[in-house]
């Protein structure tokens, strides 16, 4: 595991594996009772009828931020035994938009995924073996095509305070903030008092089912 605690504490890796499933496990109950396994409740995003998937995604932010921080002024956590991949602009970029365009159209996520097909749903398999023979496909074949925009703009590895130049707990008021607001927005739509789409909905607009 690439919990920094097990870097401050002498662990056996058999009880970091064994947590690691429970941890896995747990995480993939949550996700299901969520809802997080209905492709229609994940595409309900992109539609602007349920920001549910948003406003997880920003709270598990804005805990785990807050949270590293908070441990790390209190001398609980030592910040720099946190495991930080490298940065590439571009193809970072690149793959968001890739990755971005097939959540909308196949609504799920790689770990929404792999909820889906574990209950047993044909549509989250399907994703998942896509999602698969993509990976190994790029590896095998694309990457050579590719290196030049996967690798490029190399910055190392770089968190977001330094490459801001400001202070991790400045940032992470910005985030709270960005945060806040991102609710506030989505409330508002989700409540029909704002409608993106209104112009081009030829029926009333209407909550996809949970």
């Amino acid at each position: 595991m690439i919990a920094p605690i097990f870097k401050q504490i002498s662990v056996s890796i058999e009880f970091q594996y064994f947590l690691a499933i429970l941890i896995g496990i747990a995480f993939g109950y949550i996700l299901e009772r969520a809802g997080f396994g209905n492709a229609r409740k994940i595409a309900a995003e992109f539609y602007f009828d349920d920001f549910t998937m948003i406003k997880v995604f920003f709270t598990t932010l804005i805990v785990g931020s807050a949270g590293l921080l908070f441990l790390n002024w209190f001398g609980w956590l030592d910040l720099d035994k946190i495991f930080i991949p490298r940065t590439y602009i571009w193809g970072q970029f690149v793959g968001g938009i890739v990755l971005g365009a097939g959540f909308g159209v196949g609504g799920y996520c790689p770990g929404t995924s792999m909820v889906s097909a574990a209950s047993g749903k044909l549509d989250g398999m399907a994703f998942v073996a896509g999602a698969f023979v993509g990976t190994m496909s790029f590896g095998d074949i694309f990457y050579d095509w590719l290196k030049d925009i996967y690798m490029g703009g190399a910055m190392g590895r770089i968190t977001l305070p330094e490459f801001l130049g400001l202070n991790p707990g400045v940032v992470v008021f910005l985030v709270i903030l960005m945060a806040l607001g991102t609710f506030w927005i989505a409330e508002k739509i989700e409540n029909g008092k704002w409608d993106p789409y209104k112009k081009f909905r030829k029926e009333p607009r209407k909550i996809i089912e949970r």
